[in-house]
């Protein structure tokens, strides 16, 4: 499997699928899956919450091969590679743009909260919070200077409210329940209605119950694009990647490994990337093959970018990151607290990668 993925980027990713044998269909994805036993989920090792893992011999993330034989221990990592490189998918993405309706030159988004059914994994559904059906909640972009109105209604069996997570608003808007409303009651509604002050990459989450809430996925990305772009950089893709720890494990943008989406560029694209963290834990994402020039840190732009591979991001931080994308090939991208991206069955979670097309 070594020499195959090494070679992946002289031949382009189609014709690296294609050569080792990975355009699976669906239902072939299917039978593969359910022959590795399919994903489930187990406890994890420090914090009682949910991990994914493929469900092997009973083995958790963390933990060691057990009774598993070589053989079996590298199938299964083979197959999970596969199934993750030949396009798995569940049935509802989450993070999905929403586009606003203008009324009256005010920006209107919808938002409602309410239980759902979440794949994490094909396979692997879990009981989840969702804005408007998804997890994580749609995301929200808007220009600065523009004058926004969000309808919030409680679909939940409890009270909630939404905060928006680094956004500049009137004290009466920054939704934190008890200190500037009252809870929004089952069946009821809140309106929150303010400028689009400081642009950059920001979030919104429930704040009330948050460590239940949040956790099961009342969580999104809110963007504010600067009205004067001269002071930006250049890049050709923008890509939002919200990171969490509760739902069903470690997840991004609502998945786990494999039906977390590969990033897709051209040589000499120029990506820019947006680390939201919305979880309890620390995940420093580290991109093999090229470096990340970070350039924003909480939507404020650093005076000094800097060049890493790995970005550190904490519970609550938001990081803004340039990948030139000068090295042709497909490059493993994953949270590097090695429990939350694999184990002796194989990559899971917190793990896609960026597939850099010649």
């Amino acid at each position: 499997m070594t020499s195959t993925i090494a070679g992946a980027g002289q031949v382009g990713r189609r014709g690296f699928l294609r050569r080792a044998g990975l355009a699976l269909g669906l239902p072939a994805l299917g039978g593969l899956l359910a022959a590795c036993g399919g994903p489930r989920l187990m406890p994890g090792p420090d914090t009682g919450a949910a991990s994914l893992g493929h469900g092997h011999g009973g083995v958790s993330p963390g933990g060691s091969a057990g009774a598993m034989s070589v053989d079996e221990m590298d199938r299964l990592h083979e197959e999970g590679v596969q199934a993750f490189l030949a396009g798995t998918r569940t049935a509802i993405e989450g993070g999905q743009p929403l586009e606003p309706r203008v009324e009256g030159g005010v920006k209107v988004f919808d938002l409602t909260a309410g239980p759902v059914q979440w794949e994490v994994s094909p396979g692997t559904v879990v009981p989840a919070l969702a804005y408007n059906g998804q997890v994580p909640g749609p995301e929200l972009r808007v220009t600065e200077g523009d004058r926004v109105r969000i309808n919030f209604t409680n679909a939940l069996e409890e009270s909630s409210a939404i905060h928006w997570h680094g956004v500049l608003v009137p004290n009466a808007m920054d939704g934190v329940t008890y200190i500037t409303q009252p809870p929004v009651k089952p069946g009821g509604r809140f309106t929150y209605e303010f400028v689009a002050r400081n642009p950059g990459t920001h979030m919104y989450h429930a704040h009330h119950n948050s460590t239940h809430q949040v956790g099961k996925g009342l969580l999104g990305a809110f963007i504010i694009e600067p009205r004067d772009r001269a002071g930006e950089p250049t890049y050709d893709l923008d890509r939002t990647m919200v990171l969490n720890d509760d739902l069903g494990g470690y997840t991004l943008n609502g998945k786990s490994f494999p039906a977390t989406r590969a990033i897709v560029a051209n040589l000499g694209q120029r990506l820019r990337l947006r680390y939201i963290a919305q979880g309890q834990m620390i995940h420093p994402m580290h991109l093999h093959g090229v470096p990340q020039r970070v350039v924003a840190r909480d939507g404020y732009w650093l005076p000094q970018p800097y060049l890493v591979d790995t970005v550190t991001v904490a519970p609550g931080e938001r990081w803004d990151v340039i990948v030139d994308c000068t090295e042709p090939g497909i490059w493993a991208f994953h949270c590097h607290v090695l429990s939350h991206a694999e184990s002796a069955h194989g990559m899971t979670g917190l793990v896609s990668a960026l597939i850099i097309e010649a």
